[in-house]
């Protein structure tokens, strides 16, 4: 039997409509992180002014090596052959350079994996293919990285196929159809390509252009950490994916290839003002929230989920101008020292700000602790002057304020999240909540068919389901069950492999109509639901009875 839900009602308005703009941003950079972090530590080790570059600040040069994968040493001098090379001006005339891995992954694999990502979210593995092609007339038309071109040249090249094919779908003769898909993809492409080159590239080389003269002008005038009163809202209100995916991380890559980092990776992913605000609430907040906040600094510092905050501020909304001039303080502490990251800090997380600020130096680094501080202390200031100046009130009304709080941040996201329910569990206003969903879950899950394949699957398929999947394989290894799989993934990534696929009640529809064969079963949070040891029981069920 299949664990269902009924459907979640649709929000509406203009928040919700940002917020889906925001995911779609995201699911264009999230998924390839990794290959920015990869860029991020290459650029860190090997650059003149890297770790190991003719000019380590550290006197650490790993001479060749560095010239070699850096770029810009002199073949002739080094002697590594077959590398690829480029004539570049030397001190006594023009030299055969080496490339290195730099500039070619900043310029065409950065760009060209966001292009495919968005391609294949529009339109699949085609959509993918013609908007990497498509994509690269960008890039090679412009002289800088193009991933705002790449955003937006990806997902248009990836619909126009889309609409390409639905003009023959069901017209072509049997046998002519590889023929067809294949060089229609290929000549659109061209003529995408073509276009970006002549047209495309150099639009979006102004748009790039203005947009940086914009941040430039911020920065002369002293005027970035405004942009706080902007940022810190947004975050509370899961309006930042836009800001932060859309704008921040590509003009930041950009800076960051010029100058070797940008404050721009801070402003977003400071962990300071969400650490200041939940210290706060530990030393002055009262009842569940007091209790709740000191496990939630850990989790939103160490881990990086900074949702993990969101019900705080909500609960005492006004704690959201702490946020701001936290905020704020850590901007201005970069921008007057210097500060800033060599790559994207994804998840905001301590230690992933630490990795991506220490390759422009030691000084750089403290220069980041220190604006984290300054932020988590302005913000753990004005907060607590907030909290006890609205002490006794809160005691009074101490009781439905917090779990309220938890609630409107779920609908703020427009779904439930592994990290909300911990945060409702820790706090002791989750055991009615978790009574309602194993009710309204029906009578248990039970399935004929052999489960060996499980996956938890949610919208981006990397955070919440992979907390999900981490605790299910834990609860069968404590059980002995073995012989099964748990895995994550993205919901438009089920492909109908799937035994058994686990979702939030909220995305069991979507999810049934990626994978209608599979048995589908429904949690409440993906953290603590009792659905688990039903699962566990019935696949430990289905072991004995083989044996």
């Amino acid at each position: 039997m299949t664990t269902t839900s009924p459907a979640a009602t649709k929000a509406g308005g203009l928040r919700t409509g940002v917020q889906r703009f925001g995911t779609f941003l995201s699911g264009m950079i999230m998924p390839n992180i990794a290959a920015f972090i990869a860029w991020g530590f290459i650029t860190m080790l090997f650059i003149p002014a890297g770790f190991f570059g003719s000019e380590s600040p550290f006197g650490w040069h790993w001479a060749g090596v560095a010239e070699t994968i850096g770029g810009g040493g002199d073949s002739a001098v080094v002697g590594w052959q077959g590398a690829m090379t480029a004539v570049a001006e030397g001190a006594d005339g023009n030299i055969f350079a080496y490339v290195g891995l730099v500039g070619p992954m900043v310029t065409y694999l950065l760009p060209l994996l966001i292009a495919n990502t968005a391609g294949r979210m529009v339109y699949g593995e085609r959509g993918g293919v013609v908007a990497t092609i498509a994509t690269m007339g960008v890039i090679v038309g412009t002289n800088i990285p193009m991933f705002l071109g790449a955003m937006i040249m990806g997902p248009l090249a990836a619909w126009i196929t889309k609409q390409m094919d639905r003009m023959w779908d069901g017209k072509i003769r049997p046998g002519f159809e590889m023929l067809v898909n294949n060089f229609s993809a290929g000549i659109l492409g061209m003529i995408l390509a073509i276009v970006g080159f002549f047209a495309f590239g150099p639009v979006m080389l102004g748009i790039s252009a203005v947009l940086g003269g914009a941040v430039d002008w911020l920065v002369a005038l002293n005027l970035l950490p405004l942009v706080s009163i902007i940022v810190e809202p947004a975050k509370v209100l899961f309006l930042n994916n836009a800001i932060n995916h859309g704008v921040f991380t590509p003009l930041g890559i950009e800076q960051a290839a010029e100058t070797g980092k940008s404050i721009l990776f801070l402003i977003e992913a400071n962990p300071g003002p969400g650490l200041g605000l939940l210290l706060a609430f530990s030393f002055f907040g009262v009842g569940a929230a007091k209790a709740s906040a000191p496990g939630a600094a850990i989790i939103q510092f160490f881990g990086g989920i900074h949702e993990i905050y969101f019900p705080y501020a909500l609960s005492k909304p006004t704690t959201i101008l702490a946020l701001i001039a936290g905020g704020a303080a850590g901007v201005t502490t970069n921008m007057v020292l210097g500060g800033g990251l060599a790559f994207p800090a994804a998840p905001g997380s301590i230690i992933a700000v630490t990795a991506a600020a220490v390759g422009p130096g030691v000084p750089n680094l403290l220069v980041v602790y220190l604006s984290v501080i300054i932020a988590a202390l302005v913000t753990f200031l004005i907060t607590g002057v907030i909290l006890r100046a609205s002490r006794k009130r809160d005691l009074e009304a101490e009781g439905d304020s917090f779990g309220d709080a938890i609630a409107q941040t779920e609908a703020n996201k427009g779904k439930s999240s592994a990290a909300m329910d911990a945060l409702r569990a820790s706090s002791g206003t989750g055991a009615a909540g978790a009574a309602g969903a194993a009710v309204a879950a029906g009578t248990g899950v039970a399935t004929d068919r052999r489960i060996e394949n499980i996956v938890f699957a949610c919208d981006a398929g990397m955070g919440s389901s992979a907390m999900g999947a981490s605790v299910l394989r834990n609860k069968f290894k404590k059980a002995g069950v073995e012989g099964v799989t748990v895995t994550n993934q993205a919901i438009a990534n089920l492909d109908g492999s799937a035994d058994l696929v686990i979702t939030q009640q909220q995305l069991t529809d979507r999810a049934k109509a990626q994978s209608p064969n599979s048995v589908h079963v429904s949690v409440d949070n993906f953290m603590n639901s009792p659905k688990y040891e039903e699962v566990v029981e019935m696949v430990r069920e289905q072991r004995d009875t083989d044996a």
